[in-house]
């Protein structure tokens, strides 16, 4: 795509944080689920565990209770409003001398490009949102199967499946059924190489912050 290859001229470093911007509805949806998934209850509503507290023949959950319809589901449209944000910000056109990019590039035709700027952009952050949370939830699957189980509010320490799936998901979806997106260009495949290898440095950070302001019970 000419709008990516001309924003690559900006050097590596300033492309991988274009693809941050470009791609964080996805990178925050976790914490969006966190919050509903820990808020929510407080109301009186859930939690719902995804599961349904269905145990595997290893003798584990499937997924947990940390795993609920309420932070899927509130995660991911949380999202979609975190992308219309962006695109109140930077709006809807290419700026090819900023790493702040139109998250809506190149969408014209796309299937997600529907009813104007603000639904194509609801639905886009949406769709990111839920590719991480589904990324989330198939690291948090395999943890239990390795008998790694949340114990009350307490999770298990797996830093490369708590951060990988999810990166790689959100990454992979992109690339797949994001097309003609900027998003799906296949000049942001280095710069998402980059990020993955350093996803979980970026997820301790976060989850340091969400520690310290009181949003995680645990700073991991």
């Amino acid at each position: 795509m000419s709008d990516v290859t001309e924003a690559t001229e900006m050097g590596v470093f300033l492309l991988v944080l274009m693809t941050l911007w470009l791609y964080l509805p996805g990178f925050i949806a976790n914490t969006f689920a966190m919050m509903w998934g820990k808020w929510l209850p407080k109301t009186g509503y859930g939690p719902w565990p995804i599961d349904g507290g269905k145990v595997m023949s290893d003798g584990n959950r499937m997924l947990g209770d940390g795993k609920t319809w309420n932070g899927l589901i509130g995660g991911s449209l949380t999202a979609g409003l975190l992308c219309m944000l962006q695109v109140a910000i930077v709006g809807t056109s290419f700026d090819g001398a900023s790493v702040f990019v139109s998250p809506l590039t190149g969408s014209e035709g796309a299937w997600f490009s529907i009813g104007g700027p603000w639904v194509t952009a609801y639905i886009l952050g949406s769709f990111l949102g839920f590719a991480c949370l589904l990324g989330d939830m198939t690291g948090s699957f395999f943890k239990r199967r390795r008998g790694l189980k949340r114990e009350g509010d307490v999770s298990s320490k797996a830093p490369l499946l708590d951060t990988l799936p999810f990166a790689i998901m959100v990454f992979l979806w992109g690339q797949l059924f994001l097309g003609p997106s900027v998003l799906a260009s296949s000049e942001l495949l280095l710069p998402m190489a980059i990020i993955i290898v350093i996803t979980p440095i970026l997820h301790r950070s976060f989850n340091l912050i969400g520690y310290a302001i009181g949003w995680k019970d645990v700073p991991y």
